[in-house]
């Protein structure tokens, strides 16, 4: 398959900059993945769609406030993006201006309670940077670091937890788990109470998640690679809920990634950690997920490959025009959609 059989038109008014007030408050559409039915409907309706029985897994990364705005000895102004935690204090990281900023370049944020400097240059413009500070870095960090919004947001964010997740509690993501964000303490009681059980898996979501796929042909790209965990905990459940005849309804496709690269060729689940690169589309036989509820994705990404493997190229497609015609919101901060 091509990439550009992913493609779709999409008006750049429709790319949503800012949360809605009540995260429940967005609109759901429902498609089913058999007949391409199409539904119009509200977040909070999301129970009217779920059976006692049910299970949701959901992705409790939390973000990292990962950009931070510094100044070099001169006085210039730079950013060093956090990506992958390498121990001892050393962060691989994206920065700017890369030509200030090489190797023994160094930069202090806030009024100095930390500093960095460059220790030497990666792939891909990458730099890995030794951090110098007094206490606990994730505090620092959330005194001085700024969320690492995608590109296509321009908006600057008023309140950092309207990036996160209600349930969200493992530090270490590059980029929300935006499915997630449309819960509610509220919802998930009440789903809680109508007889759905929850469990939760961890996947720290990378930047490469914003990566274009640029081959050609779909089956030469080369997916990222993530750190995801399940416990024992969630892998009971999952397998009770299967053997009881209930549906496993996935919460973003970190959640379906995660699910799908550990489970056994029956769909049986145990306890696992790792790193997983599984790239998801259409052919794709799913072992365990029976349902997704997902945001709206970027033209020509895994991610709408991902949704089409589950639902079929056309009916994806189909239900992304509808949604364009009916004026929903796109992307990180935009709408939902229920896949069953």
């Amino acid at each position: 398959m091509k990439t550009s059989d992913f493609d779709y038109d999409l008006p750049e008014e429709l790319i949503a900059q800012t949360p809605l007030e009540r995260r429940d408050a967005s609109r759901l559409m429902t498609l089913d993945k058999g007949t391409g039915q199409i539904g119009h409907h509200h977040f909070y309706d999301l129970p009217d769609f779920l059976r006692p029985g049910d299970c949701l897994v959901m992705n409790d990364s939390r973000v990292l406030p990962a950009r931070l705005i510094g100044h070099r000895p001169t006085g210039g102004a730079c950013e060093v993006l956090l990506l992958t935690d390498k121990g001892e204090g050393r962060w691989e990281c994206l920065v700017r201006p890369g030509r200030k900023l090489r190797p023994g370049a160094q930069v202090t944020f806030g009024d100095g309670q930390l500093t960095a400097h460059i220790l030497e240059e990666l792939d891909d413009g990458k730099r890995l940077v030794q951090f110098h500070y007094q206490g606990i870095f994730l505090e620092i960090l959330e005194q001085l670091g700024r969320m690492p919004l995608p590109p296509y947001i321009k908006a600057e964010l008023q309140d950092n937890e309207r990036y996160q997740t209600v349930y969200s509690r493992v530090m270490g993501s590059a980029a929300a788990p935006t499915a997630g964000l449309h819960f509610t303490p509220e919802l998930l009681a009440r789903i809680r109470d109508m007889g759905v059980r929850e469990c939760w898996v961890t996947l720290h979501v990378g930047l490469g998640t914003f990566r274009p796929v640029k081959a050609e042909d779909i089956a030469d790209h080369e997916m990222h690679s993530e750190y995801c965990e399940i416990s024992q905990e969630t892998a009971d459940v999952i397998n009770d809920t299967r053997r009881r005849g209930g549906r496993v309804i996935c919460v973003g496709t970190t959640s379906c990634r995660t699910i799908e690269s550990f489970a056994a060729q029956d769909g049986t689940m145990s306890a696992r950690s790792g790193w997983t690169n599984i790239f998801i589309y259409p052919g794709y036989q799913f072992k365990v997920m029976d349902a997704l509820v997902t945001n709206f994705h970027l033209p020509q990404s895994t991610l709408i490959m991902l949704v089409s493997a589950l639902a079929g190229r056309e009916h994806v497609l189909a239900a992304y025009e509808e949604a364009v015609r009916e004026r929903y919101r796109f992307f990180s901060f935009g709408d939902a959609m229920f896949i069953s």
